[in-house]
């Protein structure tokens, strides 16, 4: 089987003709699919002020944690725009105060995908790099490392997809939950990205995707996603996950993550750490699939990573019908977290890292970054 192209996920539309890349910047646009009407309905939504992108990412009309930090790129460039109106150009130091607005307004919006702070952090870094330049050719450097990072996104997951389905067996069947796929990243995904290159290695794999509440990601995103590119998938509710480990109908589990702390313990969609308690407990390999950029060595280990608290309206009142009752108290974190020694190996670019602990991590990537993160 051959991958399918999908629709994108996210892309910077320009007019049909632009000079170049500043004239990009100025006339371009900010696009991405409104997740939150999938699988009934394929909408996009257009982005022209900085508020558009912090409202998408924080109402996950656009989510996972590469897209987001592919979008927050994207929303510096929707952010500076307005300096430009009508051909003018700013005087540097505007530009420069507006960029740390834009940027510092951005980091608001979701706090555990650490790919948001990482992409930021590289615009910030590319602009400081051109102080001495016009303020014209920073933004339009600008747009181009926003483009670069959306390309290097592709790259990265299809390297991942390379490695992770070496470990797969022909016709294994494999659990994910949430999504990690086309949706989440530039457009391949990271533990679907494992999916697809399995079935394009005619390995035949079955895939049970989880639900995975109260927002349905997986019944939404990962199961259409799934059978656009002709995967036999099947929908199960969260809770039968460790039944069928028991009737041995998983041979792995692999899902994405948002971020992933120095030793290896990794934040993922909430009832990952559950995932991976049963795959423990029934000798299920337990993957994780995600890039470098979703790592942060500056957090010694998984306490220390923020966990987002979401709407009680979510689980209340989810998709508009109340199914519990007014003045309930509800906990509703958008993130649990997976310790390390419950991880098989967490998939990478470069390639597996097992067994996950701090010295197998610096030996993957001897560049991780340490500098503090939000």
């Amino acid at each position: 089987m051959v991958f399918q192209k999908a629709p994108e996920t996210l892309f910077w539309q320009t007019p049909a003709r632009c000079a170049g890349s500043f004239d990009a910047f100025c006339r371009g646009r900010l696009k991405l699919i409104d997740q939150t009407l999938l699988p009934a309905r394929l909408k996009y939504i257009e982005c022209r002020r900085q508020e558009d992108v912090w409202d998408a990412i924080k109402k996950l009309c656009v989510r996972g944690a590469p897209a987001i930090g592919i979008a927050a790129a994207y929303g510096v460039c929707v952010g500076l725009q307005p300096l430009f109106a009508g051909g003018k150009v700013p005087p540097k130091k505007l530009f420069y105060r507006q960029l740390e607005k834009v940027t510092a307004y951005l980091a608001t919006s979701r706090p555990t995908a650490v790919n948001l702070f990482w992409a930021l952090d590289r615009m910030k870094e590319c602009a400081a790099r051109l102080k001495e330049e016009k303020a014209a050719d920073v933004a339009a450097a600008l747009l181009d490392e926003a483009r670069a990072i959306h390309e290097e996104d592709r790259v990265l997951c299809r390297r991942i997809g390379a490695h992770g389905q070496k470990l797969l067996k022909k016709n294994s069947s494999v659990l994910t939950h949430c999504n990690a796929g086309g949706l989440a990243t530039a457009d391949y995904g990271t533990a679907l990205g494992v999916f697809y290159a399995a079935q394009e290695a005619g390995k035949n794999i079955r895939v049970y995707a989880d639900e995975t509440r109260p927002l349905l990601q997986g019944a939404r995103l990962t199961a259409w996603e799934l059978r656009q590119h002709g995967i036999d998938v099947t929908l199960i509710c969260d809770s039968m996950a460790a039944m069928l480990m028991r009737q041995k109908k998983i041979d792995a589990v692999v899902v994405g993550a948002d971020r992933i702390a120095a030793n290896g313990d990794t934040a993922n969609k909430i009832g990952t750490y559950s995932a991976a308690v049963c795959a423990k407990a029934h000798r299920v390999p337990f993957y994780i699939a995600a890039p470098f950029s979703t790592f942060d060595l500056s957090l010694k280990d998984g306490s220390l990573i923020p966990i987002e608290q979401r709407d009680p309206e979510e689980i209340r009142r989810g998709f508009g019908r109340q199914t519990a009752p007014d003045g309930i108290k509800i906990y509703n974190p958008a993130f649990d977290v997976t310790p390390a020694e419950l991880i098989t190996g967490i998939i990478t670019e470069e390639g597996v890292i097992s067994p996950v602990n701090t010295r197998a991590i610096r030996r993957m990537f001897p560049q991780c970054r340490t500098t503090p993160r939000r």
